[in-house]
């Protein structure tokens, strides 16, 4: 049955609306901030909305204690603003946090915390944005940085924006992913995904099963030996191993080094001639190579390579136990798809993480099913009606830096250009609307 007019109207009046002279940012990550950033220094206003309590949640509530960037720190930097010169060449997780923490007060970057994105739809009729969002406290947040999501559970307010641009700056690791496995609810011990994992303190003398083998899988196991657990880590792909420095240089450098002048070809095979070298033959431990190169495959899709730091070491000494798929669990235990059945006390998933745009962002073409952009990089940062997109590259922290930096430069054009036209006119140009 169609809604009352009368309860279409109760519905407008129960939301405030707030209109913005100027884009509205939707994530106050690194991406989002970069692009706040880029366009304070111009002068344009901006909203950043956050369903968060703080600036870079991932980094604050979702990554375990000993994480550190698997790149050097120059090829992590936001525009503007280097990382200081007395950090490490590898940051800590907290540096990073600290550094980002500089970063917003050095340009004034206030998000509008605890507001998640119900929806964001174009509104061909007037030619703005409508973003709608849940807020879960009553009294006005400060202004701008970042918000998207699930509703909170307490009672919550809603508002609705209304603005010429929108960026989405959710990126590419918004929600975790947990994988239908067998078995899995009847296990009977503990389960948890990698993103709630600190440290394998609370795991001393446990027997425990890390799903999944990428950086974070890796790290996990080799944490966890480091406080006396038995990691055994399942996997059941292919899976490129390099070492995270080579010839005196990090991977990331000199792959970037060879790639000016060498084709990416005869780069991957470079890369592995080198990382067996160093690292030997993998194949030996279980872990199968993917016939395609680790920069194609990074290129083409997506899958980031392990950058070794240790965890090799421990799978040779059996520190750390290779085992293939998981077939089911049962009460603690899991029986593997070559018929071994393991003891197990505790399930750590390192399953990764996926895009949640398409849960809230309406009717756009611009991303896929998977929400990311269709257009790959370079050309996945600009949609139609004002729509842009950051750190989507599957590039980190260099690619969400490139993509803000050509989404301010495109908004700032068009921002000054007509400003100067409302100097000429009335004071009845949409641009005259000012910000809450």
């Amino acid at each position: 049955m169609a809604p009352r007019v009368t309860d279409q109207i109760d519905d407008f009046f129960s939301r405030r609306c707030v209109l913005v002279n100027g884009p509205v940012i939707v994530g106050a990550g690194p991406a989002g901030l970069a692009v706040g950033a880029c366009l304070r220094e111009q002068g344009v206003p901006f909203i950043i909305l956050e369903r968060s309590d703080c600036i870079a949640s991932l980094w604050q509530k979702r990554t375990y204690d000993r994480l550190k960037l698997h790149l050097p720190k120059q090829f992590c930097q936001l525009p503007r603003m280097p990382f200081p010169e007395d950090f490490p060449e590898y940051p800590t997780r907290r540096q990073f946090i600290d550094y980002m923490e500089s970063y917003a007060r050095r340009f004034e970057l206030q998000p509008r915390f605890n507001e998640c994105v119900q929806s964001a739809k174009y509104d061909e009729t007037c030619g703005f944005w409508r973003v709608r969002t849940a807020s879960s406290t009553t009294a006005p947040a400060p202004a701008a940085t970042g918000g998207w999501g699930r509703p909170p559970a307490a009672a919550s307010t809603e508002v609705e924006y209304i603005c010429r641009w929108l960026v989405v700056a959710t990126g590419e690791n918004a929600e975790r992913v947990i994988p239908e496995i067998d078995g899995l609810d009847g296990f009977g011990g503990q389960v948890v995904h990698a993103c709630d994992y600190k440290s394998g303190e609370v795991y001393r003398g446990k027997k425990v099963l890390v799903v999944g083998c990428g950086n974070s899988g890796m790290e996990v196991c080799l944490d966890l030996t480091h406080h006396d657990a038995f990691p055994s880590m399942v996997v059941r792909d292919s899976v490129h191993v390099l070492p995270r420095e080579m010839l005196g240089k990090s991977t990331f450098e000199l792959a970037v080094l060879l790639m000016r002048w060498l084709p990416l070809w005869l780069v991957d095979k470079i890369m592995l001639v080198l990382a067996w070298l160093v690292l030997g033959n993998i194949e030996k431990l279980g872990l199968r190579r993917p016939s395609v190169g680790p920069l194609e495959l990074k290129n083409t899709q997506g899958k980031t390579p392990v950058l070794d730091i240790g965890a090799l070491g421990k799978i040779r000494s059996g520190d750390i136990k290779v085992v293939p798929g998981i077939k089911s669990f049962y009460h603690r235990k899991v029986e593997l798809v070559d018929g071994r059945v393991l003891d197990v006390d505790s399930v750590v998933l390192a399953t990764g993480y996926r895009s949640n745009v398409p849960s809230w962002l309406q009717e756009t073409d611009f991303f896929s099913k998977n929400g990311f952009p269709k257009q790959p990089f370079p050309n996945g940062w600009k949609g139609k009606s004002g729509l842009y997109a950051v750190g989507f590259t599957k590039r980190g922290l260099s690619g969400a830096s490139m993509d803000a930096t050509r989404i301010a430069e495109d908004i700032v054009k068009v921002w000054k250009e007509e400003t100067k036209q409302s100097k000429r006119t009335v004071a009845g140009h949409r641009r005259c609307i000012s910000q809450f």
